[in-house]
């Protein structure tokens, strides 16, 4: 389908004939409707006035892009490279000064996209790699290499045991606890759970550091038990719902964002009630709690293979890209830390990608790859 459909679907100026295209289109798979969503979260007044064939052209010398990457992948790319300042990526140029000399990127080596990996640490402290082509089974759990699932056992266990799944810096993994819950986990995680919940007893799981999204098991199923997430600086506790947790060991804020349902917030301050496209926000170093509306769709895209930036800095967007590809990030000049844009990416976009379609903002000068270390320049 051609991308001019979905700005026309944006703009509801869609024939009949038209209509019935983008639906079986829109229907056809959940990556149609995230890519459209994606769209519609980041488009702005005046796309229509912008030649979308036009613009691939003139960026197809510039793009190196993956064959097997879909029609609508490519011209939404195409979008997004050649309007970083007006719409697709909206740069804000008060924060840094135009690089005028532009100096071709000296690429060392090749950077590998992330993937579905894990360690698993059981009970008795074995450790487990998890990763695609490798199956692994034990009493009532098993992985296929890209998930970890967990079943309900008709027996009393006497103490609860614990697994770590450890996710590492260009990983993620899914496992499904064995109340039914399910857990994404994003790259450099660490969940701490029972391998069974005790019957009735409220279910608790810890993440210990990182960023997991939950789709809990209702209560309801669960003879009433509720269930709650601890971090080392909060507690959220749940009835059924779901919601994204971010808790990385670098940063100082705790951000727990709900999609729907109901949760309660609390560290050793205060306690907040979280209704749905609400995030709260924990400074660890002074306890105090935020409530505030969010984009949703930007916050926990992650977990459907996007990168969603919405108003994010250069800096904080390569804190990201560093976890998901497995690299260092240096900025030579402080104020290109601070270039803000709206975008968004695939996850398996390659790294060279993304760079270089940052690079042809004209915002930084160049970027240079060297020992999976990337500098900004």
């Amino acid at each position: 389908m051609e991308f001019k459909l979905i700005i026309k679907k944006l703009n509801k100026t869609l024939t009949s004939q038209e209509e019935i295209i983008f639906s079986k289109w829109y229907n056809e798979s959940d990556l149609h409707k995230d890519y459209f969503y994606s769209v519609k979260n980041n488009y702005k007044v005046g796309l229509n006035d912008i030649d979308i064939k036009k613009a691939w052209l003139e960026l197809q010398s510039n793009l190196k892009v993956q064959k097997e990457r879909n029609n609508y992948w490519k011209y939404g790319i195409a979008v997004s490279v050649l309007l970083l300042i007006s719409i697709g990526f909206i740069f804000n140029s008060k924060d840094t000064t135009k690089i005028e000399n532009s100096v071709i990127a000296d690429v060392d080596n090749v950077i590998q996209i992330g993937t579905d990996k894990a360690i698993l640490t059981l009970e008795d402290g074995s450790v487990i790699p998890l990763e695609k082509g490798k199956t692994y089974a034990a009493d009532n759990l098993k992985s296929n290499g890209e998930e970890l699932i967990y079943y309900a056992k008709n027996v009393a266990e006497t103490e609860l045991v614990y697994n770590y799944l450890t996710i590492p810096r260009g990983g993620e993994f899914f496992i499904k606890l064995s109340d039914g819950t399910e857990v994404w986990l994003n790259s450099e995680s660490q969940l701490k759970y029972p391998v069974m919940f005790r019957e009735g007893e409220t279910r608790q799981v810890e993440l210990v550091f990182g960023e997991a999204y939950f789709n809990v098991s209702p209560s309801t199923k669960n003879k009433g038990a509720k269930f709650i997430v601890l971090n080392k600086n909060q507690e959220v506790e749940v009835l059924g719902t779901e919601f994204n947790i971010k808790a990385y060991k670098e940063e100082v804020n705790i951000y727990t964002t709900l999609v729907e349902g109901k949760v309660t917030v609390r560290n050793s301050v205060s306690k907040e009630f979280l209704l749905p496209n609400q995030q709260s926000i924990i400074n660890i170093n002074n306890s105090t709690i935020s409530i505030g509306e969010v984009d949703i769709y930007s916050e926990t895209s992650w977990r459907k293979g996007i990168f969603s930036f919405k108003s994010k800095t250069l800096k904080e967007i390569m804190i990201v890209l560093s976890r998901w590809y497995d690299v260092q990030v240096e900025f030579q000049k402080e104020e290109l830390e601070k270039v803000k844009f709206n975008g968004v990416l695939s996850k398996r976009d390659a790294i060279e990608d993304i760079l270089t379609s940052i690079k042809n903002t004209n915002f930084i000068n160049a970027y240079e790859i060297t020992d999976k270390k990337i500098t900004i320049k």
